[in-house]
């Protein structure tokens, strides 16, 4: 990350900080009225995480920002996404996966439909690396920053007050880097799905799906939708596309298997990729 961003990124959370002071709230206050997590707050304060622009609304609608404060502090977030490196890869926050990343950490209801790659707050440390692994021009000090902000953001999960709905194919569980890795998937898939502010859904083989999927998009409230592509994000809060998008994860989400049935969906790939050895297919 360069200099300057840092800097900006230093400027937005002092001003942030001083604008909290004098409202005369605390950072757990400020969270809970603006619906994000406290560590969000502390994080953009203290100039360690770039905020999306629905976080930057939330926290000034808390703050009860006038209209010219909250376009100054507007402007003062575009600063920062002004100076991103031109040479950027995936593990900056304004890189591939970190909006989808905020996104998901600032919403408190989340629905997510994948058809091919895991969805980003179920993947383990490793199954992450091979995605950003994957990215064009990724270094490995990229990927290690990549993994452990992904990571990290995943704590929400855990977070009471929070609802996550994921509904993948089963072809997204079959689409594998290596017999080892996958294990260890399952294995975290099978721990968050026990939580209860977590449901989630597969589509078997065997069921048809509702409409063929073309892409995987994840609704954050009834505020956005982001689509994922293959080499980034789009956000819209088109009222009409996010009412199209919500509709369609309700085809998906009928189609779908939960409880019990993922587990035991779950547990026999388990057993079929044990059988298949450490062998990896070219």
């Amino acid at each position: 990350m360069g200099s300057e961003r840092r800097e900006r990124m230093k400027a937005l959370g002092v001003r942030l900080r001083e604008l909290r002071a004098g409202a005369g709230l605390t950072g757990a206050v400020l969270a809970q009225r603006a619906g994000v997590g406290q560590p969000t707050v502390s994080k953009v304060e203290t100039g360690r995480m770039v905020p999306s622009a629905d976080v930057l609304d939330r926290l000034s609608r808390a703050l009860g920002l006038d209209d010219a404060t909250a376009g100054e502090v507007r402007d003062l977030l575009g600063a920062v996404e002004a100076a991103a490196d031109s040479g950027s890869v995936p593990g900056e926050d304004a890189s591939a996966g970190a909006v989808l990343d905020n996104a998901m950490r600032s919403a408190r209801l989340v629905r997510s439909f994948q058809c091919v790659v895991l969805p980003a707050m179920l993947q383990s440390a490793e199954y992450a690396r091979h995605v950003f692994a994957s990215a064009p021009n990724s270094t490995p000090e990229a990927v290690g920053r990549a993994v452990a902000a992904r990571v990290e953001r995943q704590s929400v999960l855990y977070e009471p007050g929070r609802e996550s709905v994921f509904v993948l194919t089963e072809g997204v569980l079959r689409t594998w880097p290596g017999t080892s890795l996958m294990l260890a998937q399952f294995d975290r898939l099978l721990a968050v799905e026990s939580l209860s502010t977590v449901r989630l859904g597969v589509i078997p083989w065997r069921r048809p799906v509702p409409l063929l999927p073309r892409h995987g998009f994840t609704l954050c409230d009834q505020r956005a939708v982001v689509v994922e592509a293959f080499a980034d994000e789009r956000v819209t809060v088109d009222a009409a596309e996010l009412a199209a998008y919500e509709a369609t994860f309700g085809c998906f989400e009928q189609a779908a298997v939960f409880g019990d049935d993922v587990r035991e969906l779950l547990l026999r790939l388990m057993d079929e990729f044990r059988g298949m050895g450490d062998t990896v297919t070219p």
